[in-house]
């Protein structure tokens, strides 16, 4: 797509007041960039916060992990995305892309276009990773259990290398506002571990100059926020990350005078966009499991900064919380597995926990079990992890295992999330002979442009005592691949109907849609022997002959049978294919009009018995995409796709049937 025609749909998606929000901030950038409007680094007139998130950090975790995590980054060892043990120096060259090496210049960064990867050198999250100060934490982490200076010296080097090779304003490193938030996040928990105010790396005259040097970035910091929020159609989790950090730091640090305006602001739209991004019944709008992950953990970040230093946040903004969580645990198998949902790109806010078994869902849920007191949370986590201890303090553990007590009354698992469009039908839940389908009969995504939704309405997956069996094969690019960006989010990737070859909405960009299909739910009932589900779409009635897309779903317990029936109206003809994507850990093979697939004792028959329609196996198709699954951003692997297919005309039901054993 070429950058006009992107430019042309984005201010398609853009209202007036959107409109002349981004030329002021046009007009503002240009002055800025010839040096009218830049921040002016102030002497800090107080000293930091006392506490962090924490009054007493835990000390008893187990060093070992994290002491050797940190002794590989000071031997300039690194792990980025799909880029694993990269030897990248300590420190490492803050402006050097990890992948490819291009060297970006370092012009006045928010006139460089980070979409750009002629400008960036290759994709810009590979670029941005390591400057978000992740390792940071990690260092810190290991100077706390170990006391070895060796690691807080190595703060003190890997910042002040940072403070050097990436001045404001210039570079890509001064871009992003997001960026800022979650660097300033890592910093302010890495201030608390390394000591606060009482750090070793203060002491004497050149600890003290360290300190200012690190102060007065974090006013930068600050400044280069306040001055550019994501608002409007860009208003998603990045506008919720961004009040995020300047929310922490500005708690943390409430060393200058713009202090507590900026933690005020930050404070209130926390408060805002907790309920605006999140619905009711705690499913987040951008309808993508990973970034309901991320925004949850960043409300459990402010929450837990703002309740250890006298900033409460209301009991709406806690129950919303709670609320994403239940939907975590409702929509979790018994093996721990959320179905990959959207859009994904491992991002996390701040890498607390290195153990080698780390869920970051399970994690949450262990989390908001000790907050919450809730026992199903408990169950679904199954053990109080590092993070969790990191967060709530040597208590958590304690706690945890009452709540786990198999004697403990547990809610019942919730099924339906009306408002996010999800809806469970499953058979014993939560136990080793679980059957458990999650449907996704909602929004596309969030604002005009549903920037991380998939062209998915009434998509499925299917989970049989643990083993994933039909999947939803998640992400794999974000700013570069194109083709493989548009196949990963679109329909043909997903476990539902295709039309004509089209998708269900139209692409307007690597993070845009513009033609958006509306699913919504017509009956469900978990109730008996029998649960059914049924839903349609409208996203295929923009064809110049309409098709509507209605789809049933009903399983029968005692016979462990799913029955899958695809209603479509029409008037002329059209090709229809229907995609089923099993896990890449499934033996996958045909026999006639048969599908079999196996996967660790359990076996999956799949067959159409009203059309003639032959199945075709599709493993790791090139050209075009079929067939695979990417579980990590910038990774993928060949999985086994069914797709059936032939033409239609008028009003035809399909049905497929799907016997487990």
């Amino acid at each position: 797509m070429s950058t006009l025609q992107w430019k042309l749909n984005r201010m398609r998606a853009m209202g007036l007041p959107e409109i002349g929000y981004r030329l002021q901030q046009t007009f503002k950038v240009k002055l800025e960039a010839r040096g009218i409007g830049r921040a002016q680094v102030q002497q800090p007139l107080a000293a930091s916060a006392q506490v962090g998130w924490l009054k007493a950090l835990p000390d008893a975790i187990a060093p070992q992990p994290y002491i050797t995590a940190a002794t590989r980054i000071l031997d300039g060892r690194w792990d980025i995305f799909s880029l694993r043990n990269i030897e990248l120096g300590f420190p490492p060259n803050w402006n050097r892309h990890p992948k490819t090496g291009h060297e970006p210049p370092l012009q006045f960064g928010k006139q460089m276009n980070y979409r750009d990867a002629c400008v960036v050198g290759g994709a810009i999250k590979y670029f941005w990773e390591p400057n978000r100060h992740l390792e940071l934490v990690t260092l810190a982490q290991a100077f706390h259990l170990s006391n070895d200076m060796r690691y807080a010296d190595a703060c003190r080097t890997l910042l002040d290398s940072w403070f050097a090779q990436c001045p404001y304003p210039l570079g890509l490193n001064w871009t992003s506002s997001l960026e800022h938030a979650v660097r300033l996040t890592n910093w302010t928990v890495a201030w608390h571990l390394l000591g606060g105010e009482q750090s070793p790396l203060f002491e004497g005259v050149e600890g003290a100059a360290f300190r200012q040097r690190w102060l007065n970035s974090v006013y930068l910091h600050c400044h280069f926020i306040a001055g550019q929020f994501s608002l409007h159609s860009s208003a998603n989790n990045h506008l919720f990350g961004e009040y995020m950090g300047l929310f922490i730091a500005a708690l943390n640090w409430p060393c200058w005078k713009e202090s507590a305006r900026w933690r005020d602001v930050a404070m209130v739209g926390l408060e805002n966009e907790a309920r605006k991004q999140n619905a009711p019944d705690g499913v987040n709008r951008e309808q993508a499991t990973w970034y309901h992950h991320e925004v949850a953990d960043m409300m459990l970040l402010c929450g837990l900064f703002g309740r250890a230093n006298g900033y409460e946040f209301s009991a709406r903004f806690w129950t919303r919380l709670e609320a994403m969580l239940t939907f975590i645990a409702a929509i979790m198998d018994v093996a721990g597995q959320v179905p990959m949902i959207g859009d994904a790109d491992d991002a996390v806010m701040v890498r607390f926990s290195r153990e080698s078994d780390f869920n970051p869902y399970r994690s949450l849920l262990a989390t908001g079990a000790v907050l919450f007191a809730r026992t199903d949370f408990a169950a679904k986590a199954q053990r109080c992890d590092d993070k969790t201890r990191w967060l709530l303090g040597e208590s958590a553990n304690g706690i945890f295992e009452q709540l786990k007590q198999p004697n403990r009354e547990r809610p019942a698992t919730r099924l339906a999330f009306a408002e996010g469009g999800y809806f469970i039908l499953g058979d014993h839940l939560d136990t080793p002979e679980e059957i458990r389908l999650v449907i996704d009969a909602g929004p596309l995504g969030y604002l005009s442009i549903a920037a991380h939704g998939h062209a998915d309405a009434l998509a499925f997956t299917l989970s049989v005592a643990g083993c994933e069996i039909l999947i939803d094969p998640g992400t794999y690019a974000y700013h570069t691949q194109k083709v493989w960006r548009d196949y990963f989010r679109g329909t043909a990737a997903h476990n539902t109907v295709r039309i004509d070859g089209r998708d269900q909405s139209e692409i307007g960009g690597n993070f845009m849609w513009m033609r958006k299909a509306n699913a919504s739910r017509v009956e469900w009932q978990c109730n008996g022997e029998i649960e059914q589900f049924s839903g349609e779409h409208d996203g295929y009635t923009r064809l110049a002959d309409p098709v509507r897309h209605r789809r049933s779903i009903r399983m029968e317990k005692a016979t462990r049978q799913i029955r899958v029936r695809d209603s479509l109206h029409c008037v002329a003809e059209h090709a229809v294919e229907l995609h089923w994507h099993f896990s890449e850990a499934c033996v996958v093979s045909t026999l006639e009009r048969r599908v079999v697939a196996r996967h660790q004792g359990v076996t999956v028959e799949m067959s159409m018995p009203n059309t003639d329609w032959v199945p075709n196996l599709v493993r790791g198709q090139e050209n075009p995409p079929l067939g695979w699954v990417s579980r990590h951003f910038d990774e993928k692997a060949p999985t086994t796709t069914i797709v059936w297919s032939g033409n239609i005309s008028g009003r035809i039901m399909l049905e497929t049937e799907i016997k487990l054993s």
